[in-house]
């Protein structure tokens, strides 16, 4: 059975961004400021706030990422209040928090909701014509695992 989901003209869009990446997303969102203007925007705690200054437009903010902001981020996922993530990680660092990134990461793929995890990938996701419109996404059936497992 193919369960599906449909995501408004108007997404819900997770930002986040590691301290070195930061600045590097800031500059992205600047650039796309009208785009971004037409979505919801959610963020981690720090990112959050810095976005609200350079936008200038409300974002809501979490908590920071190694305080739970990422694991909230991931809960909104897997309960379909997220509908796509924009997220600047560093490949170049280790993060103590580490292994709630990688779950951040894979609850978008277990969800199938589109990630992007740098500049270029995010430009092509906000620029894409399904961005703009109602799309139906297929929510991948998980209910052979959810049986095996009980």
């Amino acid at each position: 059975m193919t369960v599906s989901r449909n995501l408004s003209a108007r997404k819900r869009i997770a930002l986040v961004a590691h301290d070195n990446k930061k600045g590097d997303l800031l500059e992205w969102a600047e650039f796309n400021k009208s785009v971004l203007a037409r979505h919801e925007l959610i963020a981690t705690g720090t990112t959050g706030k810095l976005l609200e200054e350079k936008l200038d437009r409300p974002v809501k903010k979490l908590l920071s990422g190694p305080l739970g902001g990422d694991q909230q981020i991931g809960a909104m996922i897997a309960t379909g209040e997220i509908d796509v993530l924009i997220f600047f990680w560093d490949p170049m660092e280790a993060q103590p928090h580490d292994p709630d990134v990688k779950a951040l990461l894979r609850l978008a793929v277990v969800w199938n909701i589109p990630a992007a995890s740098n500049r270029t990938s995010s430009d092509f996701l906000m620029t894409s014509p399904l961005m703009h419109q109602v799309y139906e996404a297929i929510v991948p059936d998980y209910s052979s695992y959810v049986k095996r497992k009980l």
